[in-house]
């Protein structure tokens, strides 16, 4: 009986983790076929986006719980939440999906580890080999030549990837994550709303774009993220991290699925120097942690 429950936990949290990377990897494809085709401008994606997953996660956290959720304001946070959707939202003018979720990640894990070594974080040389082909993946990636992403497009989601990732870093040791997600979307929700009053000149929308973005607010982030919520307790902080690695390969394949978008040498090769760097460190963290923890 124990092993039919253990059996049946096992492949929930395989299924609420795959649901939950395919969510995050659709983002791009929705931000990105949204302004392919014209159908919206990125301000304004980004704020029905804020808007549209502010009013999903309230309304999960108000019928979770029977009433509105208190805590401490991190408007930090916030600030953090709406600079990475307002510069991925501006990115996707010009990168493919699969580079600019390459990007995205990239930035994201490097200025999380990044941090961690400011925090005094060891790093054995497993991890420091890890973090710097990663780094130089990345930075081959965006470098100048033929098959180079977009300076500004590149520059703009890297940008994204440190908001990303300065807002993850004060996410950690949160009580209830998912209220706290929510707050910060009702928070962030009004700086897009102001950045798109600023930009109204530039505003446009149609049906398609509207729907794209609700989908991307509501469904890709909002429900993405209580899936998210609900497989982390299932799987180790290890585990956790590594999954994650997928979201960037199944961005890149859904862009030649539904954009047809081509998969280039110079992408390829970058995936696998960033996420295989990235591996690496994740990788040299645990062996030195299960290190220390011997002594």
């Amino acid at each position: 009986m124990p092993e039919g429950r253990d059996a049946r936990v096992a492949w929930q949290a395989i299924l609420l983790t795959a649901v939950a990377m395919l969510a995050f990897a659709a983002n791009s494809l929705l931000c990105r076929m949204a302004l392919q085709q014209r159908g919206i401008d990125p301000a304004s994606f980004g704020s029905i986006r804020l808007v549209s997953g502010a009013f999903m996660l309230m309304l999960i956290v108000r019928l979770r719980s029977k009433h509105a959720p208190a805590g401490r304001a991190d408007w930090l946070a916030a600030a953090m939440l709406f600079a990475y959707v307002a510069f991925f939202s501006f990115a996707y003018l010009s990168l493919s999906a699969g580079t600019g979720a390459l990007i995205l990640f990239g930035a994201v894990q490097l200025t999380m580890f990044s941090a961690g070594l400011r925090a005094g974080e060891m790093f054995g040389p497993l991890a420091w080999s890890g973090f710097v082909l990663a780094f130089g993946g990345l930075v081959y990636l965006v470098s100048p030549g033929l098959a180079a992403p977009p300076p500004l497009g590149a520059g703009l989601m890297a940008v994204a990837g440190v908001a990303w990732g300065v807002y993850s870093l004060r996410g950690r040791g949160v009580a209830d994550p998912l209220a706290a997600t929510a707050r910060n979307f009702v928070r962030a929700a009004p700086m897009a709303l102001a950045l798109s009053v600023v930009l109204v000149s530039q505003a446009h929308a149609d049906r398609a774009g509207i729907a794209l973005a609700i989908a991307s607010g509501a469904i890709t982030s909002g429900l993405g993220y209580v899936i998210w919520y609900a497989a982390l307790p299932k799987l180790t902080a290890l585990r956790a991290a590594t999954v994650q690695l997928s979201v960037p390969p199944i961005a890149a394949f859904g862009g030649v699925l539904f954009l047809a978008e081509a998969i280039t040498p110079r992408l390829m090769l970058c995936s696998v120097a960033i996420l295989g760097g990235i591996g690496l460190v994740l990788a040299g963290k645990t062996r030195m942690a299960r290190s220390q923890a011997r002594r």
